[in-house]
């Protein structure tokens, strides 16, 4: 058995635990949905929704994790004492792994559009031709190169590959950002995308589809449900305070999205100043990847020299923000077959990078029928279950002295706290209800 690795720090963990709930999502995702839901209205209901639901389950993960000190099949196993956690453990075990299947996809158009901006500079317009349109063999050549530097840091272990990239990443990360939204704030069109993004409209606020929406985005951008957090809870030590580092988690992730949405909001308002088309027919603002392969390439045309150089870094941002993610999909199955098939960590990565590159390649063939398939039934269907489960067993199956024995390690006055009089029956009876009126209203 291997020694099994722990976070060196509180910032590490914070930070690596954030990034991995940090994806694309978070920057293209929630922008667009709080300019069509109400601006600031929306961006009020998410944060609520965040503490009162993500942050719940995120905390049960963690707990669960470190008492366990285990990866997420064995840890179910050990909570429940049945085969049902383990088998639920595989379940989280092979959604993640297709989540990152087309994940890697997704990131490796990322990687074609960010050299596009170098091969334009040069002047190599056949080259820039071909890494801006679709084909399966650029997708395929630039997912494996994705696949392949996010095997490089979870080959680390968790302080020296995890840890140490996520401490560099996520401030880069940050100051991207923000470099960024000071240069769009200086253009035409801008100062009507913050009044957009920021102005409430409080008419909005019980809109039942807003709510949903908020709903949503609340849980699933702190990657809950798939067994990431449980296994980076796993990992930290039993001197800190649980409670507390959840809450930062959940604080650091809603930060950076409502900072992504100061970019993303103003910037689209700066390309319909520049005379590109930002509304669907429908009039809604344009979403998802149309929104970064389309609207913004065309706004960054339009900037003449510094367009090159701003679709160089926004695109750099957009790469560390999936590598963030990606590195703890990768490290969920690894911490499996590491610690209970006893495979060598090196061997346990290569061969499931290998595994899920094929996966993604397979979708890449058939991307007209898989990829959206693929996309619905791991986070519309499966993440949203596996969070119920995962309340079930926190809430009713594990006994609620061990969940405190385990708080208490960190936390000795834990059982006088407000965290405690409120999470075990929230867990229980809210969290389980709310996750399954999603289900019901996502199909």
């Amino acid at each position: 058995m291997s020694v099994r690795g722990e976070f060196s720090s509180r910032l590490g963990f914070i930070l690596a635990a954030a990034g991995s709930a940090v994806g694309l999502g978070n920057i293209w995702g929630f922008p667009t949905q709080v300019a069509g839901n109400g601006g600031a209205a929306f961006v009020l209901v998410y944060v609520i929704l965040a503490f009162a639901l993500a942050y719940p389950v995120l905390m049960a993960e963690l707990i669960i994790g470190r008492a366990t000190r285990s990866n997420m099949v064995d840890a179910l196993g050990i909570v429940t004492g049945s085969p049902v956690g383990r088998i639920t453990g595989v379940w989280g075990f092979v959604t993640v792994s297709f989540i990152l299947a087309f994940y890697a996809l997704v990131a490796g158009w990322m990687i074609a559009f960010f050299l596009e901006t170098l091969s334009s500079l040069v002047g190599l317009e056949r080259l820039s031709e071909w890494l801006t349109s679709q084909t399966v063999l650029r997708d395929v050549i630039f997912c494996g190169l994705f696949m392949a530097a996010t095997a490089g840091i979870v080959l680390g272990g968790v302080s020296n590959g995890i840890e140490k990239w996520s401490v560099r990443l996520m401030p880069t990360l940050i100051l991207l950002i923000v470099l960024l939204i000071v240069y769009v704030a200086t253009l035409d069109g801008a100062s009507a995308g913050f009044k957009a993004y920021l102005l409430p409209d409080f008419s909005k606020v019980l809109n039942p589809g807003l709510l949903v929406s908020a709903m949503g985005q609340a849980f699933f951008s702190m990657s809950l449900g798939v067994g990431t957090m449980l296994v980076y809870g796993s990992y930290i030590q039993n001197s800190e305070k649980l409670s507390t580092l959840g809450a930062s988690v959940a604080l650091v992730d809603i930060g950076i999205a409502v900072i992504a949405g100061l970019l993303i909001i103003p910037a689209m308002y700066v390309a319909l100043a520049n005379g590109v088309e930002i509304y669907t027919e429908a009039g809604e603002l344009i979403a998802g990847d149309s929104l970064i392969f389309t609207v913004l390439p065309a706004l960054f045309d339009t900037m003449g020299a510094a367009g090159s150089l701003v679709a160089f870094v926004f695109f750099a941002l957009m790469i560390i923000a999936a590598l963030t993610s990606s590195i703890s999909m990768l490290e969920v199955p690894v911490a499996y077959v590491v610690e209970s098939k006893g495979f060598t960590r090196t061997k346990a990565v290569w061969g499931l990078t290998t595994v899920i590159f094929s996966v993604s390649t397979v979708i890449a063939f058939n991307f007209g029928e898989l990829f959206g398939l693929v996309i619905s039934l791991t986070t519309q269907y499966s993440q949203p279950l596996l969070g119920f489960v995962l309340c079930i067993f926190a809430g009713w199956v594990w006994h609620r002295d061990n969940i405190l024995q385990e708080l208490e390690k960190g936390d000795e006055g834990v059982s006088a706290s407000l965290f405690w009089m409120i999470w075990p029956w929230y867990i229980r009876f809210v969290c389980p209800v709310v996750i399954l009126i999603m289900f019901y209203r996502s199909f």
